[in-house]
């Protein structure tokens, strides 16, 4: 990543049984427009295996300013909406990133000596 400080957002929605289908259908529809967005990078749905009952949207954007924007769309405010079919409250976690780095990582990490 150059030149800026990029924003992953985690979104967790506890569920009921009965609307959990409903809730990952109308998450769904918003995956692949939020993913066509000018710098979002990813947009997923996910389940975690730890609770079934969590339905998690994690998107990974490309600069603040693009997050900002997304923020203001409709899209968002139909994800804000959908915050609402949980059982309880929503997380939400935004995290700020400086750095993204691959393998070379490891290979660094490794190659450390004792």
């Amino acid at each position: 990543m150059a030149g800026g400080i990029a924003i992953i957002e985690v979104v967790d929605i506890k569920t009921s049984p009965e609307k959990r289908e409903e809730l990952r259908r109308a998450l769904s529809s918003l995956s692949g427009p939020t993913e066509a967005e000018q710098g979002c990078t990813s947009c997923q749905l996910y389940q975690p295996l730890a609770d079934p009952s969590i339905v998690r949207v994690e998107s990974h954007w490309k600069t603040q300013s693009d997050f900002f924007r997304h923020i203001r769309s409709d899209a968002y405010k139909k994800l804000l909406q959908l915050m609402e079919l949980g059982c309880e409250p929503p997380t939400v976690e935004f995290y700020t990133v400086s750095e993204l780095r691959g393998l070379g990582l490891v290979k660094a990490a490794r190659e450390l000596s004792d």
